[in-house]
C-alpha cells in the first residue's frame, strides 16, 4: 500500500482485545512496508559501519605504503557511502509510509467504527476521547509501527558488527561485543518508570482535550450564564497538570538519553586505553585500533534506536489501548440483519412499553424522562445500542432487518442533531424519496428567517442556498439550526420518522406554525414526535403517555390534559401543590353535580 492508495478499500478486521495486539495486528498487515523498511535499512546501517573498516583499511595502507591496499579502501568507502545515501533515502521513504498508511488504517477504522455505532459511541465513550484517538493517538500508534522495522535492521547492524569485529579483531572484539549488550540493556530497569509516566502524562492530557472539547461545545451557553471563567480556570489547571506530568516524563527520559551517551563514552575510553596498550606491546596494527575506535563512534547511532523503540512503544501503548477499547464497542443487534432488505410499512409498535404508532398518522409520545425517551427514540429507529425486545413495522422486527434498510424505513432525529459544515444546498442534499423538495421542506420547518440570515452572512451567495454553514452551525441559534435539521429530515421523506424534543429551543409562535407545517407535508405518512409542548400535542392524532416504561394512557390532548394528572403534571409543569388544588377542584365540581341530581 502506497501513500497515494490510500484509503484502503477494506481496513480489514482489528484484533481489538488490547492494545499490544492491536499493534501486532496493524504489523502485520502492513508486513510488505515493513520488510522494505527493513531491508533498506540494513543497507543504511550496514554502509555506515563499513566506513570505519574503510578508514582503518586506508590509515593502515598508508603505514605499509601499499597503493593498491589505499585504492581498495578508497572503492570499499565510495560504496559505502552510496550504500549511505541510497539506503538512508528509501528507508525514511518506507518509514513514512509505513507510519502514514498505518495511522491511517485506524483512522478508518475508528470511523467505520463511529458510523456503525452512531449515537451509542458518545454514550459509551466521551467525544473528547474519540478525538483524541482518532487525532494524536493515531500518529503514536503509526510512529510505533514503523519504527519496528528500523529498531530490527539496527539490532541485526548491531550483532553483525560485534562478529565482525571479533573475526577482524579478536582481542579487541572481545570486549566491544561484551559492552554492546550492555549499553543496549543498561536502561531496561528505566523503562517500567518511564512508562508509567508516560501513561500519566497522556491520561491527563487525554482528560484536558476532553475538557476543552466540551468546554467549545457548551460556549455559547456557557457565555449566556457568565460561566467562561469557571471552565477557563478548570482548563488552566488541568493544562498545568499536563504540563507538569510532562516535565516528569521528560525527565526519566532524558536520564535515559543521558545514560545512552554516557555509556558508549566509557566502552570507548576503555577500548582505547585497551588497545593502546595492545598497539604498544605490537599485538595489533594501528589501522586496526582506528577501525575498532570508529566502529564504536558509528555504532551509537544504531543504539540511538534502542532508546526510540521503548519511547515508541511507550507512548503508544496507552494510544492503541484507548483506540482498541472504541474498536472493541459493538451494536447489541447483527447490523447485517436476518432478513432481505425489503422495506416493510405498517405500524410501529414496540412491545417493550406497548406504543403503538398507527399508519400514516402523527402520534405524540409525552415521556417525563427525557433520557427515557431518547433511548426509546433509538429504538423505534432499530438496531439499538442496548440488546432488548425489537420494535415492528408491519409486524417485521426491524432489528432482523439490515442496517441500512431499517434506516431507511425509519429515520431518528436525536435531540441534539448535528450540521455538518457546507453549504446549505449540500446539508440537503441527503437520501431522499423525492417527494418532497428542499423549498417544501424549509417552509414547513419555518426556516424563512435562517435563510436570510445564511444570505447576509455570505455575500458571494447570490442563492440563499449556496450560503455556507459554518463546523456545526455555531453562526446560527440554537433554535435555526434546530429548524435547519427539521428541513434535513422532511426532505429525506421517510416511511417512518421519529423526532425527538425537534422544537424545544424555538419561540412558541414559530412553534405554532412548524406544529401546522409538519402535519400538513407529512400527511399519509407514519411520523413520531416525542414532545411536552401543547402546541404540538394539539396537533396530534393520537397522543401517548409513557410512564415508568410504559404506556398508561392514550387519546387526544384537550382529553388527557382534563382526565390524567400525570399527563398534566408533565405538559403543564404542574406543581404538586398545583396538583391538589386542582383535585380538590374537581371532587367540589363532582359533589356539586351529585346535589344537583
Amino acid at each position: 500500500m502506497q501513500i497515494q492508495d490510500l484509503p484502503y478499500p477494506d481496513p480489514g478486521v482489528p484484533d481489538a482485545r488490547s492494545g499490544p495486539r492491536l499493534l501486532w495486528w496493524l504489523f502485520r498487515n502492513q508486513l510488505d512496508g515493513q520488510l522494505k523498511s527493513l531491508a533498506w535499512g540494513l543497507l543504511h546501517f550496514l554502509s555506515v559501519t563499513a566506513l570505519p573498516f574503510g578508514v582503518g583499511l586506508a590509515i593502515q595502507a598508508v603505514v605499509d605504503r601499499s597503493g593498491s591496499r589505499l585504492a581498495l579502501a578508497g572503492g570499499l568507502m565510495a560504496l559505502a557511502g552510496v550504500g549511505v545515501a541510497l539506503g538512508d533515502t528509501f528507508l525514511h521513504r518506507a518509514a513514512v509510509t509505513n507510519w502514514i498508511t498505518a495511522a491511517a488504517r485506524v483512522q478508518q477504522l475508528l470511523a467505520r467504527k463511529a458510523a456503525l455505532l452512531g449515537s451509542a459511541l458518545t454514550r459509551r465513550v466521551a467525544a473528547g476521547e474519540v478525538v483524541a484517538v482518532s487525532t494524536g493517538d493515531v500518529e503514536k500508534i503509526g510512529w510505533f509501527v514503523e519504527a519496528v522495522s528500523r529498531f530490527t535492521a539496527a539490532a541485526v547492524t548491531i550483532v553483525l558488527v560485534c562478529v565482525g569485529l571479533l573475526l577482524y579483531q579478536p582481542a579487541l572484539g572481545v570486549v566491544v561485543a561484551a559492552g554492546l549488550p550492555v549499553l543496549a540493556l543498561a536502561v531496561l530497569p528505566l523503562l517500567p518508570r518511564a512508562t508509567r509516566r508516560a501513561d500519566f502524562q497522556r491520561e491527563k492530557a487525554g482528560r484536558a482535550t476532553e475538557l476543552a472539547s466540551d468546554t467549545v461545545a457548551g460556549l455559547r451557553v456557557l457565555r449566556g450564564i457568565g460561566g467562561e471563567e469557571l471552565f477557563l480556570d478548570r482548563y488552566r489547571s488541568a493544562s498545568q497538570d499536563v504540563r507538569h506530568a510532562a516535565v516528569r516524563s521528560a525527565r526519566m527520559w532524558a536520564l535515559i538519553s543521558a545514560i545512552q551517551v554516557l555509556l558508549p563514552g566509557l566502552l570507548l575510553i576503555t577500548v582505547v586505553w585497551y588497545g593502546v596498550h595492545l598497539a604498544r606491546q605490537g599485538r595489533i596494527e594501528i589501522g586496526e585500533l582506528v577501525t575498532v575506535y570508529s566502529s564504536i563512534m558509528v555504532l551509537t547511532y544504531p543504539l540511538r534506536h534502542f532508546e526510540e523503540i521503548a519511547m515508541a512503544y511507550s507512548f503508544s501503548r496507552p494510544s492503541a489501548k484507548r483506540a482498541a477499547r472504541v474498536l472493541r464497542l459493538e451494536r447489541a443487534t447483527d447490523t447485517g440483519g436476518s432478513r432481505a432488505a425489503d422495506l416493510p410499512s405498517g405500524d410501529l409498535y414496540d412491545p417493550a412499553t406497548g406504543l403503538l404508532a398507527p399508519a400514516g398518522r402523527l402520534t405524540a409520545v409525552v415521556c417525563g424522562d427525557p433520557d427515557a425517551a431518547g433511548v426509546l427514540a433509538e429504538r423505534l429507529g432499530g438496531h439499538p445500542s442496548e440488546a432488548g425486545t425489537s420494535v415492528l413495522l408491519g409486524g417485521v422486527p426491524l432489528d432482523e432487518l439490515p442496517l441500512d434498510a431499517a434506516r431507511t424505513a425509519v429515520l431518528v432525529q436525536d435531540k441534539d442533531p448535528v450540521l455538518l459544515s457546507g453549504t446549505l444546498r449540500e446539508l440537503l442534499d441527503v437520501p431522499k424519496s423525492g417527494e418532497v423538495g428542499a423549498a417544501e421542506a424549509l417552509s414547513a420547518a419555518q426556516c424563512e428567517d435562517v435563510l436570510a440570515a445564511l444570505a447576509q452572512g455570505s455575500l458571494d451567495a447570490a442563492d440563499p442556498m449556496d450560503a455556507r454553514i459554518t463546523e456545526r452551525g455555531r453562526s446560527l441559534s440554537g433554535g435555526q439550526r434546530q429548524r435547519l435539521a427539521l428541513a434535513r429530515s422532511l426532505v429525506t421523506d421517510p416511511e417512518v420518522l421519529v423526532l425527538d424534543e425537534p422544537t424545544s429551543a424555538v419561540d412558541s409562535h414559530t412553534e405554532a406554525r412548524i406544529a401546522t407545517g409538519l402535519r400538513e407535508l407529512r400527511a399519509g405518512r407514519t411520523t413520531v414526535v416525542f414532545t411536552s409542548s401543547p402546541l404540538l400535542l394539539d396537533r396530534a392524532d393520537r397522543v401517548v403517555l409513557l410512564h415508568e416504561g410504559e404506556v398508561v394512557a392514550v387519546g387526544v390532548h384537550r382529553e388527557l390534559v382534563h382526565k390524567e394528572p400525570r399527563y398534566r403534571a408533565v405538559v403543564t409543569r404542574e406543581t404538586d401543590e398545583e396538583a391538589a388544588r386542582h383535585n380538590a377542584n374537581r371532587l367540589d365540581e363532582l359533589h356539586e353535580i351529585e346535589e344537583t341530581a
